[in-house]
């Protein structure tokens, strides 16, 4: 399983980001290409420790069953529901948000697994810096297979 803390892995998600341009339409799903990259973005700052949205309950009755979906080889389900503060709805600047997100992944590889939040996953709850760091992979790859890249 690839993992973010990895620096191929990075530099993979890292040249794909590059290859997104701001007219790419979404094979599925209802955001734009600047709203993808400010919800991967907005999932990076939970990851890191800046952002702590609750549980729901939802969450607390499921998510540890289920939480292996977040970090095994199998892709995402295309349409999955998503943790409300970070579904972006709001129009964004593509460019912007491109560099933002860039830099929260190359802060996050670059800070290492003893950096990685200890704060629960909004859905899943408790999870280890190495279950984080394939996660992540993870969401990004479903958000850059959303546009083709």
């Amino acid at each position: 399983m690839k993992n973010i803390f990895n620096q191929t892995d990075t530099v993979e998600i890292l040249n794909r980001i590059d290859k997104l341009s701001p007219n790419l339409r979404p094979q599925w799903g209802t955001m734009d290409v600047a709203q993808m990259l400010a919800h991967c973005s907005s999932f990076h700052d939970i990851a890191m420790g800046n952002a702590f949205p609750p549980r729901g309950w939802l969450g607390v009755l499921i998510g540890t069953f289920v939480k292996p979906i977040f970090f095994n080889d199998k892709p995402l389900a295309r349409n999955m529901s998503t943790i409300p503060t970070i579904l972006i709805v709001e129009e964004k600047e593509f460019e912007t948000e491109k560099e933002k997100l860039k830099q929260k992944i190359i802060t996050f590889q670059n800070n290492g697994p003893e950096k990685c939040t200890s704060h629960p996953h909004p859905f899943f709850g408790k999870l280890t810096s190495e279950q984080w760091g394939k996660g992540l992979y993870k969401h990004l790859d479903h958000h850059l297979n959303q546009f083709g890249v």
